[in-house]
């Protein structure tokens, strides 16, 4: 019977044979593809990479720059209004996060202890067959055992890789969103806006945090 024939009942087997360990990761595996989804889902509706991704905040600053020359707002109070707007964006963006990549370094551990486990399991077969040795009975539990360290990289790899791309599209969003904030408010240091980074300590841009919950 191969996997095409019957899937659901090889599923099955595969579960019977790994155990509670792979039905963890199993689970872990489904709340990272959830998570995953809906990120892609939430950067798309955004528009995160392009100039409409920005745009709310463009405004909001163009509107804080004609208040401040019509009611002489000072230029500190309007950098902290942009601040508050910009970390609650990408605070919103960041959010999962942590999800992921709590998954992506458990997920090894847990197979990692699914094998020990399963090589302890086999060694005691092994103990309890005496002097009638079966090479087979050693092997067939060691495969066994390795089948949950697998399937725990097979669920950690892809959930890492989704992560490092999320955080590079946030972080361009980020320097997106300083660059047009500083195109609006200074016009001049704009024009030698180099490295995003840098010149947030000469501009006066705000921090904005590394993670969110």
């Amino acid at each position: 019977m191969t996997l095409l024939e019957n899937p659901i009942a090889r599923f099955r087997d595969f579960i019977d044979i790994g155990g509670p360990v792979v039905m963890l990761l199993l689970f872990l595996s489904v709340i990272a593809v959830a998570m995953i989804l809906f990120k892609l889902w939430q950067f798309s509706s955004l528009r995160l990479g392009t100039q409409k991704g920005v745009h709310s905040l463009e405004m909001l600053a163009v509107r804080l720059k004609r208040q401040s020359a019509e009611s002489n707002l000072a230029r500190t109070d309007i950098e902290d209004v942009l601040a508050v707007n910009a970390n609650a964006q990408i605070k919103a963006l960041q959010r999962g996060f942590r999800v992921l990549d709590t998954i992506a370094q458990i997920a090894p551990l847990i197979g990692l202890f699914g094998t020990v486990l399963g090589m302890i399991t086999a060694f005691q077969a092994l103990q309890q067959s005496g002097h009638n040795v079966d090479p087979s009975i050693l092997a067939g539990g060691i495969w066994v055992a390795l089948l949950t360290t697998a399937v725990g990289l097979a669920v950690a790899m892809p959930t890492s890789i989704a992560l490092t791309y999320f955080e590079s599209r946030v972080d361009r969003h980020q320097q997106a969103i300083e660059m047009a904030v500083t195109r609006i408010l200074n016009p001049v240091a704009h024009h030698s806006y180099q490295d995003p980074r840098a010149s947030a300590s000469m501009t006066g841009a705000w921090p904005v945090p590394a993670d969110a919950a």
